[in-house]
């Protein structure tokens, strides 16, 4: 049994669960078998026995002809869940077209549905159901009509609530870096997600949905004789409920325990399913490259296979997260970004990525990827480039995976969509690409889920998914932080392999310097936003000359710290985006800060050794680094 179907199966062993199967298979099994044995029965004709009261011959009486109430509100069981559910089909289906629609149309046609939905969600959906009565006018498919129509914007909103949660996910990310087109994203990623929850609101809308058709069958708008559903029994029992009550009790009775069956069925899933209701290992260290200079930056070589020039990320508020970064990444070079959590790194990365959201806004005087211009690109012509030349590894290897796809079928996607193969071709390089990022058992690990994976072996078929094109660029967002040190080891080892055997270029994002420092060629140094140095990692340790690299260096423990001492930590906190301070950012913090930090924000500046540093008073060559204090903030 798969997991999905165990969570329903512990529906129906809970006490209410168990109470509502019951009560739901007993109206199915009477809806179904009950106009074949009462049938003829409820459409008999006695004047002789015109509404008489309940007797030992007709329980709960009879109507103005003399036809038995018992058999007749059993028999229309069948109409009445029937229109039901119809209507509910039709809400949830116009819910999902209208729920989805803002994820596939242009954003402006998303927005303009959107606010319809949010327009109709404001009128009860009761009210809703007796307008579209009366203009698509009185019957069964009138009422149809206006119970779906009435109940699809409560459902859209919900589909659209869901979807919004999903789309966060780093598993909807990779899916677009891979070039996934929106159409297939929605049908294969999102909509598979969110469909527990959906089916348990559905499940509750079914409820709703009867109890709605019945009053409009009251009303006499909904089914008109010769049929007849519990709403029109009920409003017939009611012309004589002073003489005798059972003819109005019994529909009303049948409405509200087949309504609570489908309620209580719906509430027990979503306490069960946990668903809120809404409604080598020095094979890969090349030698490294000279660190670009500023005029090759602002030139933009076109060697690199990543140009950014004055990249700057800016959300309403204003906040600019990032502020001017400006770098370029060549063939095969490993590139590392360090900084302090709320530096920008991962925004950068996002940004080059082309994964930045509304309201975000990226502007920049150049972002090129293997050539291409990534801001005037659309996003059908970028499609190809990002699915096929460029990778992402992201930081939590449980939330890279769509959880409800097998590993393999989401490796096979991505050589799908960009190599055209077949569903049989695409699985067998998933298979080979499991196998060279070292899975065991490659064969068997393919069909398997993402949660039956370890988090090392995640993070390895997340480097595999990106390896099923031919990358140029792997961009790789803290992927060993939730891993422990054994297994981070491995993972840095198999970027290595894949940069020394693929000649793929890297650039790595973490808050490890050591990491990075043994990992790549060239560092860049953040902090608020900034680039505030840039050096060769094999100088790191003895030519960093940024009190911020600096006090980052010294923070880090190593065999000869002494454990009786507290850790030595950089004072203070690193700025809200929204409150960068005048001058350098870095200066209520820094030991060397003079008035000129506190006014004039430094350039990053060019040495004659193509080290990039911004500061007004470097740290110079063989001077010894300051100590990181012993209190405040790391």
């Amino acid at each position: 049994m798969s997991a999905r179907e165990s969570r329903w199966a512990a529906v129906v062993r809970t006490p209410v669960g168990r109470c509502a199967a019951v009560l739901l298979l007993a109206v199915v099994a009477l809806a179904v078998l009950a106009p074949m044995l009462w049938g003829d029965r409820a459409t008999v004709v006695d004047t002789s026995a015109v509404q008489q009261g309940p007797s030992s011959a007709h329980l709960l009486g009879t109507d103005t002809l003399g036809r038995d109430i018992l058999y007749r509100v059993l028999v229309a069981t069948r109409l009445s869940v029937l229109l039901a559910v119809a209507a509910t089909v039709l809400g949830v289906v116009l819910g999902l077209i209208l729920g989805t629609a803002p994820s596939v149309l242009p954003r402006r046609s998303g927005r303009v549905v959107t606010w319809v939905v949010h327009t109709a969600v404001a009128f009860p959906a009761l009210l809703l159901a007796l307008f579209f009565a009366v203009i698509f006018g009185v019957g069964t498919t009138g009422a149809v009509l206006a119970i779906g129509l009435a109940t699809a914007p409560s459902f859209a909103r919900l589909t659209q609530t869901l979807s919004a949660s999903v789309a966060g996910q780093d598993f909807i990310a990779a899916a677009r870096v891979a070039g996934i087109g929106r159409i297939r994203m929605l049908v294969r990623h999102i909509l598979p997600n969110i469909a527990e929850p959906l089916a348990v609101n559905a499940t509750i809308g079914a409820g709703s949905a009867l109890l709605a058709f019945a009053g409009l069958s009251f009303l006499g708008l909904g089914v008109q004789a010769p049929d007849y559903d519990w709403g029109r029994l009920l409003g017939e029992g009611l012309t004589r409920i002073s003489l005798t009550p059972a003819p109005a009790l019994a529909p009303c009775l049948a409405v509200v325990v087949t309504g609570l069956a489908f309620n209580l069925f719906g509430e027990a899933a979503a306490a069960a399913l946990g668903v809120r209701t809404l409604s080598a290992r020095g094979a890969g260290k090349q030698a490294s490259p000279t660190p670009l200079t500023r005029n090759e930056v602002e030139r933009g070589s076109e060697e690199a296979v990543l140009a950014v020039r004055d990249l700057r990320v800016s959300f309403p508020g204003p906040v600019e997260p990032v502020r001017g970064v400006s770098f370029a990444v060549r063939p095969g070079e490993a590139v590392g970004v360090v900084g302090e959590s709320g530096s920008g790194k991962s925004l950068t990365a996002l940004a080059a990525a082309r994964l930045i959201e509304s309201p975000g806004e990226v502007t920049a005087e150049r972002l090129e990827f293997a050539g291409t211009e990534l801001l005037g690109a659309s996003d059908r012509e970028l499609a190809p480039l990002l699915g096929g030349r460029l990778a992402m590894v992201f930081q939590d290897p449980m939330t890279s995976f769509n959880p409800v796809l097998s590993v393999g079928r989401q490796l096979a996607e991505v050589a799908e969509q960009h190599r055209e193969m077949s569903r049989g071709e695409a699985l067998a390089r998933a298979v080979d690409r499991l196998r060279g990022v070292r899975v065991p058992a490659p064969e068997r690990r393919a069909e398997q889920y993402p949660h039956e994976f370890s988090g090392g072996m995640r993070q390895r078929a997340m480097i595999g998914m990106g390896l099923m094109g031919s990358p140029r660029l792997i961009i790789a967002d803290e992927p060993t932080t939730a891993l422990d040190v054994t297994v981070q080891q491995q993972v840095l080892r198999l970027l290595a392999d894949v940069r020394a055997i693929e000649g793929t270029a890297l650039l790595l994002i973490s808050h490890d310097v050591t990491v990075v420092a043994q990992t790549c060629d060239r560092i860049l140094v953040m902090y608020a936003g900034r680039i505030v140095e840039e050096l060769p990692a094999e100088g790191l340790f003895e030519s960093a000359r940024h009190p911020y690299t600096r006090a980052l260096l010294a923070a880090v423990p190593d065999l000869d710290t002494d454990r009786d001492s507290p850790l030595p930590v950089i004072p203070g906190r690193p700025p809200e985006p929204d409150r960068v301070p005048f001058g350098c950012a870095f200066a209520p913090r820094c030991p060397r800060a003079r008035d000129r930090c506190l006014g004039e924000d430094p350039e990053l500046a060019t040495d004659t050794d193509g080290h990039r540093v911004a500061c007004w008073y470097p740290v110079a060559d063989g001077e010894p680094a300051e100590k990181a204090a012993t209190g405040g903030t790391a």
